[in-house]
């Protein structure tokens, strides 16, 4: 398989484009497990798709690595942040020039959120069965049911990325679908403790040493969890960190009244849970970065849905998903920032394309420069507020002649 794989690499290279997708397991393990990677490449000589053991012992994945970090080199996915994450870990690789059949469809005025079978349907008049999507692509040998469903993932993938490419140009909207799939290129699996102790469900309103004890218990719980492969819910769950953050038990009958800790985790591992939380509060204690609240104002509502409306009508005509451009959280920065004339925050609808399509025209709508009013048609039409008022001012039918001129 690793010839094949070479083989696969070097015709991807030569014609600057592959798809791939992967069938994995994450149920009952600490990290998903990628159990097959589909790989498709189409040139001069025909299409070629290739399935590929990611549990063969004896593959070699370091000539897929290299094409797939290739910047000449295309990479199709569908709705691919998982896919990505797992090569990068399996492959230990970059993978980079990503192109999102799903993302890309949202720029072509389909849904952003579209199923690979729906685009294909809509985009190709394919249709594809669906039979072998939940199976245990864990155990060996597979079947020819679950290689034929691997294969037909990728078999019209290219196809389907062509015609997107083709929409997208004539509309000139290729680049900003290119820019929006880039932060694909980042997808990682990798868990940070740091970010999974924020997360923790009431963890603001613990004491700062509380909040260094749980944070220490994150840790722990991270470390136990990897090194036994299992879910981390089965070592320690959220709510059972803060409590025993919280109450900060020293001896094992003060663990045990601790609720939400399994009891067979504290037969098994007391001795160990105590000891990282007397780790943890022998650390610095963690204060609560205060964050003060921008104060909300009776106003906010209508103009978010005045910024609302505006940016689904510049979605409509531009044949794009609406969901692409803005989140009511995005325009409600953007109103309250706005509104108290501070700098802008960095807000997605405000930077790149998006800027381009509609952002500089919601802080003009902001400023009073922009009328929204329903046309005949019942569209939304837009236009420059001081050409509105020029229109709407009456001519002066008293106007006096100008200096030299007769009077008729």
């Amino acid at each position: 398989m690793s010839d094949a794989l070479a083989a696969f690499a070097g015709r991807a290279k030569a014609c600057g484009r592959l798809g791939l997708d992967t069938e994995f397991v994450g149920e009952g393990r600490y990290r998903t497990l990628l159990c097959l990677i589909q790989l498709v490449v189409s040139d001069a000589a025909g299409l070629e798709v290739l399935v590929v053991d990611a549990l063969d012992e004896r593959l070699d994945l370091s000539a897929l690595a290299a094409v797939l970090a290739d910047p000449g080199v295309r990479v199709v996915v569908h709705a691919g942040r998982q896919d990505i994450a797992l090569l990068r870990r399996a492959a230990q690789t970059e993978v980079t020039n990503v192109f999102d059949t799903q993302i890309a469809a949202g720029f072509a005025g389909l849904s952003a959120q579209a199923a690979y079978d729906t685009l294909l349907r809509e985009l190709l008049g394919v249709r594809v069965q669906k039979s072998a999507s939940y199976t245990r692509w864990d155990r060996r040998p597979l079947n020819a049911e679950q290689l034929a469903y691997a294969r037909e993932d990728v078999l019209h993938l290219l196809e389907m990325a062509s015609e997107l490419e083709r929409r997208l140009a004539r509309s000139g909207r290729l680049e900003w679908a290119l820019e929006e799939c880039r932060p694909l290129e980042q997808s990682s699996d990798v868990r940070d403790p740091e970010l999974l102790f924020g997360r923790l469900p009431r963890i603001n309103s613990l004491s700062p040493r509380a909040r260094a004890i749980a944070r220490a218990l994150v840790r722990y719980r991270e470390q136990v969890a990897e090194q036994q492969n299992r879910p981390i819910a089965t070592v320690l769950s959220d709510i059972a960190i803060v409590e025993l953050a919280k109450r900060a038990p020293r001896s094992p009958e003060q663990l045990e009244q601790i609720r939400g800790v399994n009891p067979g985790n504290m037969r098994r591992r007391g001795v160990d849970l105590l000891a990282a939380i007397a780790d943890g509060a022998c650390q610095p204690g963690i204060p609560v970065e205060e964050r003060e609240p921008e104060p909300s104002a009776p106003t906010d509502g209508p103009q978010i849905a005045l910024c609302e409306a505006l940016v689904r009508a510049r979605a409509l005509e531009a044949g794009l998903a609406y969901e692409l451009i803005a989140a009511r959280a995005d325009l409600a920065a953007i109103v309250v920032r706005a509104r108290l004339s501070k700098p802008m925050r960095e807000v997605r609808t405000l930077t790149g394309w998006r800027r381009e399509l509609v952002g500089e025209e919601l802080l003009a709508l902001l400023r009073g420069e922009r009328v929204l009013r329903l046309g005949t048609d019942g569209a939304l039409e837009i236009s420059d507020a001081d050409r509105q008022r020029d229109a709407a001012r009456p001519a002066d039918v008293h106007a006096q002649p100008a200096p030299g001129a007769l009077a008729q």
